[in-house]
């Protein structure tokens, strides 16, 4: 016998006392999303992963926090009468946060119509070249790194830069990387500059000559004019920025 013996509160996530299987009214007056969480409200078996899911599968649906949390209210108001236990909130609104800030970084890093790299993710990798060269006695980043550019103009006649649709430049660029990602499959970064260029971060080593003189051949059985070449950088991150944006406009 104890003495001492002491009750305690259980919450939604763990009620051995509501082990039940849900009816089939009740399952169907369940939000999307949420039957995983409706049957593991029932069962008490613990809820906290199914929220998890439910919080992922409504951010990459494009539902807000609110929206999620409403429902995840209606549900637990559906199956037990009480409100969402603590736990369950909380693991719901992370998974949904990670997941969001996951989405949104993804577009930060990649071009979303053509799958390259965007401007913004190049100059975040040159400027960690940069700061990498900080404080060392080493050659300047400009004789260890450079850009190889890839240009492709429109200049069949009749179809000027500006009358060409986005989807069908940014079909064309996509290829173009395709062809770049063959010669340089490596560690480089390969992102969009612009509308017509894709823009490569590379070391100089002796290799550099043959595989830009490499993607010259490659790119001349397209059928497209394209111009290759090797950008200089500068010695400095904020000169180098100039130069991505310089290489962005037409």
């Amino acid at each position: 016998m104890g003495f001492f013996a002491t009750k305690t509160r259980r919450s939604t996530t763990d009620d051995s006392g509501a082990r039940a299987e849900l009816s089939e009214l009740t399952r169907q007056g369940l939000p999307a999303q949420f039957e995983a969480v409706g049957e593991a409200l029932a069962s008490g078996s613990g809820s906290a992963e199914a929220c998890e899911v439910a919080g992922r599968l409504l951010a990459r649906d494009g539902a807000s926090l609110d929206e999620a949390l409403e429902l995840l209210s209606r549900t637990t108001h559906l199956v037990t009468g009480g409100e969402p236990a603590f736990v369950d909130v909380r693991a719901l609104s992370m998974a949904w946060s990670e997941s969001t800030l996951a989405y949104l970084h993804q577009l930060s890093c990649e071009d979303p119509l053509t799958g390259l790299a965007s401007l913004a993710h190049i100059r975040s990798r040159l400027s960690e070249l940069y700061r990498g060269q900080l404080g060392r006695r080493s050659a300047d980043l400009g004789e260890t790194h450079a850009l190889v550019v890839v240009e492709l103009p429109d200049d069949r006649p009749g179809r000027g830069a500006r009358g060409e649709d986005q989807f069908s430049r940014a079909l064309r660029l996509t290829r173009l990387g395709e062809v770049v990602r063959t010669v340089f499959n490596g560690t480089e970064t390969i992102g969009r500059s612009g509308t017509n260029r894709v823009v490569v971060v590379v070391e100089r080593d002796a290799r550099l000559g043959r595989r830009v003189a490499l993607i010259r051949t490659m790119l001349a059985t397209t059928g497209h004019p394209t111009r290759v070449w090797i950008e200089g950088l500068p010695p400095t991150d904020a000169g180098a920025a100039s130069l991505l944006d310089e290489l962005c406009r037409h």
